[in-house]
């Protein structure tokens, strides 16, 4: 998983943030909605197309509207993104079972 060429699939879409900051946020469209579509995804392959599916969905979605910046919401949106993909691509190692020690009885 190439986080630049997942970063290069991602769709924004931007619209005014909620909140307090006065007329900077009533009239500058600075939340950003990141979309990435795991189904169209060139960078997964197929394995890990089938686990993130499985645990996130089809579409996995992140917002920012923390900054009074457009292009630093964006960038959050995007890290969020990659973050959430990193989770849903990994592998979980079962549990084995062992007796407890000792000292925990």
């Amino acid at each position: 998983m190439d986080s630049e060429s997942i970063r290069s699939e991602i769709a924004f879409r931007f619209s005014r943030s909620s909140g307090p900051g006065g007329q900077h946020a009533q009239k500058a469209s600075t939340r950003a909605e990141a979309l990435f579509d795991v189904e169209e995804s060139a960078a997964l392959s197929p394995a890990e197309k089938r686990r993130v599916v499985e645990k996130l969905g089809p579409v996995v979605r992140a917002v920012a509207q923390d900054e009074r910046s457009q292009l630093r919401n964006r960038e959050l949106a995007a890290d969020r993104i990659v973050e959430q993909l990193r989770e849903g691509v990994r592998v979980r190692r079962p549990r084995k079972a062992t007796q407890p020690s000792p000292s925990q009885r």
